[in-house]
C-alpha cells in the first residue's frame, strides 16, 4: 500500500515538473518571438534611414538566433533529464525500501506458512497413525467381541446341557433312590424270608435227619445209600422219595459231596446217553464245568461208558450198569 501511494506522488510530481518545463520552453519561445519582431522593427527603421546592408548579415543574424534557440533547447533537455534522472533514482530509491520491507513481510510470511505447513503435515501424519491405530483397536475389539460371542454362544449351550444333564441326573437319582428304597424293602422282606426259611429249613434238616438219614448242605438235602444199585436202578431210587440224583453246582458242593462218601464211588446225575460226548445232568441242564478227573471223560473200546460216578480223583465215566453206592439230593422247599 506505501508503494502504491509513492508511485502516485511520484507520478504527480513528474507531471508537475513537465507542465512547468513546457511554461518555460513556450516563455523562452515567446520572448525570441518578441526579440525577432524588435529585431525585425528596428532593421526596416534602420533601412529607411541608412543604405541597404550586404545579404549576408541578414543570414548571419538568422544563425545565431538558431545557435541561441539549439543552445536553450539544450539546456532545458538536460535540465528535464536531469530532473527525469534525479525523480528516477527517487523513485527507485524509494521503490527499493519498499520493495526491501515487502520482501522481508513476504519471506516472513513463507516462513510462518512453511513452518505452519511442516506442523500441518505433522499434525496429519500423527493423525494419521492415531487413525492407524485406532483402526487397529478397532479391528482388535471386534475380534475380541466376536470370540467373546463365540465363547458366550458356547457357554450357553454348555449351560443348557449341563441344566439338561443336571435334569436327567436328578430324576435318575431320583429313580435310584426310587429303586433303592424298593430294593431296600425288598431286602428286609428276603431276609425276613431268609431268616423264615433258615427256621424252616433248620426243622427240616432235624426232621429228615432223625427220620432217614437225610443231611442238610445249604438249601439241600442229601441222601448217601448203604447198598449198591446201577446208575438207573439208583436215580429210580432217588424219585421214589421226591428227589433225584445229586447236581454239582461248585466246588463246595463237591468238596461236600466227597466228604460225605468218604472217596468211595458214587453215582452223580449226569449221562451223556442222549447224545453221546454231551454230558448233561439228570434236570436237562448242561455241563459248564467239572471236576474231571485226569484222561476223564474217554471212550471205552469194548463197552458204553455213558453214566458218571465221582471218587477221589474226581469224576469218571462208567458203564451205567455197574453197581456202586448213589447220592440223592431234593431241595428243603420242595
Amino acid at each position: 500500500m506505501p508503494g502504491i501511494v509513492n508511485d502516485s506522488m511520484n507520478k504527480g510530481w513528474i507531471m508537475d515538473s513537465e507542465d512547468r518545463i513546457e511554461r518555460i520552453v513556450d516563455i523562452y519561445i515567446t520572448a525570441e518571438a518578441v526579440r525577432d519582431m524588435k529585431h525585425k522593427k528596428d532593421t526596416e527603421d534602420f533601412n529607411t534611414t541608412t543604405t541597404q546592408t550586404p545579404q549576408h548579415t541578414g543570414s548571419d543574424g538568422v544563425k545565431n538566433r538558431s545557435s541561441r534557440a539549439a543552445v536553450v533547447c539544450l539546456v532545458l533537455l538536460c535540465v528535464l533529464l536531469l530532473t527525469a534522472v534525479i525523480v528516477l533514482c527517487v523513485h527507485i530509491h524509494t521503490n527499493s525500501t519498499d520493495y526491501t520491507q515487502e520482501r522481508q513481510q513476504i519471506l516472513t510470511k513463507i516462513t510462518n506458512l512453511t513452518e505452519e505447513r511442516d506442523q500441518l503435515l505433522t499434525n496429519n501424519m500423527n493423525l494419521t497413525e492415531e487413525r492407524d491405530q485406532l483402526l487397529t483397536n478397532n479391528m482388535n475389539l471386534t475380534e475380541e467381541r466376536d470370540l467373546l460371542l463365540t465363547n458366550n454362544l458356547n457357554l450357553t449351550k454348555e449351560r443348557n446341557q449341563l441344566i439338561i444333564n443336571n435334569t436327567n441326573l436328578t430324576e435318575e437319582r431320583d429313580q435310584l433312590l426310587t429303586n433303592n428304597m424298593n430294593l431296600t424293602k425288598e431286602r428286609d422282606l428276603l431276609k425276613s424270608e431268609k431268616s423264615e426259611l433258615q427256621n424252616f429249613s433248620a426243622g427240616v434238616c432235624q426232621f429228615f435227619s432223625l427220620n432217614g438219614g437225610w443231611k442238610c448242605h445249604q438249601s439241600s438235602l442229601y441222601f448217601i445209600s448203604s447198598a449198591t444199585k446201577s446208575w438207573t436202578e439208583s436215580r429210580t431210587y432217588c424219585t421214589n422219595r421226591g428227589a433225584d440224583l445229586i447236581i454239582i453246582n461248585n466246588r463246595e458242593e463237591q468238596d461236600f459231596m466227597k466228604s460225605m462218601s468218604g472217596g468211595d464211588k458214587v453215582w452223580i446225575g449226569l449221562t451223556d446217553r442222549d447224545v453221546e460226548g454231551t454230558w448233561k445232568w439228570v434236570d436237562g441242564s448242561s455241563v459248564t464245568s467239572g471236576f474231571w478227573e485226569p484222561g476223564q471223560p474217554n471212550i471205552a473200546p469194548t463197552s458204553e461208558e455213558d453214566c458218571a460216578l465221582n471218587h477221589s480223583p474226581g469224576w469218571a465215566d462208567f458203564p451205567c450198569g455197574y453197581m456202586y453206592k448213589w447220592i440223592c439230593e431234593k431241595s428243603i422247599l420242595k
